[in-house]
């Protein structure tokens, strides 16, 4: 893989020389920038070097392929799952259901950082929101084995009326895939973390990946829940917190 850039002058040009267009050079440079400030190397300019060592269909759009009460279907019809999840981003923002809605994505990958898609919905929309996405596989079982299941993140945002929303957003590695592509991290780290109690971290990956093909099929997909918020628990929480930095901050 050829070094990350450095400038986001530079990664906005590399950007532009895969062939995109420029509403989806947006899309990826707004996600890879928002990585790199946040101090997420793995998920920052690196992935532009890697995707330049990927093909892709260039023309793809992600499109809704049913919608009804409480669930949206979408497939990415080839495209980038960045861009899968922006446009289920904007779609949610732009109509937030009522109550709750489920949206899956299937043909979706790669996804990113799934706390930038949380963190979207919950600041622009008020939404309370939970996220999760397949991998390819790259987690052994604890006692040994091939790789049997992804990392397979799961990130949760709740808004907040008195400032940022907290966003977790765990990978069920100890480091993670994009730590590996960074050069931050060896290929052999990337086991469920817990040490010991790894069982629970591989216990987690497994129950994520399938609940996700369950509804999204066996191709990499994504599964997100929104729903509005009853009462506003993060300005105690913050308060007992007592000034500690917690998930999201930047």
């Amino acid at each position: 893989m050829s070094d990350a850039p450095t400038t986001p002058i530079e990664a906005r040009a590399r950007l532009e020389l895969l062939g995109l267009g420029l509403a989806a050079q947006d899309v990826l440079f707004a996600h890879f920038d928002d990585a790199e400030r946040r101090g997420k190397r793995g998920h920052g300019y690196a992935r532009i070097a890697w995707l330049e060592e990927r093909s892709f269909d260039l023309d793809a759009s992600p499109g809704k392929t049913d919608s009804r009460p409480g669930l949206d279907r979408w497939d990415g019809h080839g495209a980038l799952g960045y861009l899968t999840l922006q446009a289920i981003c904007d779609d949610l923002i732009a109509s937030p259901p009522a109550t709750a809605k489920l949206a899956v994505a299937t043909r979706c990958f790669p996804t990113g950082a799934l706390g930038y898609w949380v963190r979207l919905v919950s600041e622009q929309a008020g939404l309370i929101a939970l996220l999760t996405a397949t991998s390819p596989r790259r987690l052994p079982h604890p006692d040994g084995s091939e790789a049997l299941t992804g990392t397979n993140p799961l990130a949760i945002a709740i808004p907040s009326s008195g400032g940022p929303p907290i966003v977790v957003d765990v990978s069920m590695g100890a480091v993670t895939h994009g730590d590996v592509l960074a050069g931050l991290a060896s290929p052999e780290e990337l086991v469920p973390f817990g040490g010991k109690n790894a069982h629970k971290a591989f216990a987690l990956a497994v129950g994520l990946e399938l609940l996700v093909e369950a509804l999204a099929g066996p191709e990499h997909g994504a599964v997100m829940l929104v729903a509005r918020p009853e009462f506003d628990p993060v300005p105690g929480f913050r308060e007992r917190a007592e000034g500690l930095r917690l998930p999201g901050d930047s």
